[in-house]
């Protein structure tokens, strides 16, 4: 049997085998995405899932816990190019910088108002949570709030949630979790944040 042969037969196999895992993935509803890990990219996929959302004429809402203390590529281009998409940030920057628990509280949890809002949207059919893990781990927000908002959240409507941890009962009520692994970054070998690239 010649090389070309044996590669179409794999590739038939291979085949044969995808559309048999398409054929038998037949429930329709809105997907629950935890991108997780140490890695950088987290909150890129999200905003590239955003894009595809928008590419489809889908309502998409985001809520950035952490970030609009500084310029944030992402959230300025919503701005200026898709102001259909409802964005809220939190605003008060890195939690090590402001170094305030009780103000750092009461901030997440006025944005989580926001967020548990268009968790209950039915027009809404991507919800992006980023950051939303940081709030868990220091406890800025009650974890079974949070975990009952995403869980509740309108059967057609798909969240993704960004961020490092979140814990063993944030990721167990996802249908996906991805973890983006931390192998090599560039600001440890001292060069500095790229603008476009991360942030």
């Amino acid at each position: 049997m010649s090389s070309d042969q044996q590669h179409k037969e794999k590739m038939q196999k291979q085949k044969e085998k995808i559309d048999a895992n398409i054929a038998a993935a037949n429930i329709e509803k809105g997907v629950a995405i935890l991108l997780t890990g140490n890695g950088k990219g987290k909150t890129s996929s999200a905003f590239g899932m955003v894009l595809r959302s928008l590419g489809y004429n889908k309502k998409v809402g985001v809520v950035q816990f952490i970030k609009g203390a500084q310029n944030c590529g992402e959230a300025d281009y919503l701005r200026a190019a898709c102001p259909e998409v409802e964005l809220y940030q939190m605003g008060t920057g890195f939690t090590w910088n402001t170094q305030d628990k009780a103000a750092d509280t009461r901030a997440a949890e006025k944005t989580w108002l926001v967020a548990d809002r268009m968790l209950k949207d039915t027009s809404l059919d991507l919800v992006v949570l980023d950051e939303l893990t940081y709030m868990l781990g220091y406890k800025y927000l009650d974890r079974d709030t949070v975990i009952n908002g995403i869980a509740q959240r309108p059967p057609e409507q798909s969240v993704v949630v960004t961020g490092r941890g979140g814990g063993k009962a944030l990721r167990d009520i996802m249908d996906t979790v991805s973890e983006v692994k931390d192998i090599k970054h560039a600001y440890k070998s001292g060069i500095k944040a790229r603008q476009g690239v991360d942030y």
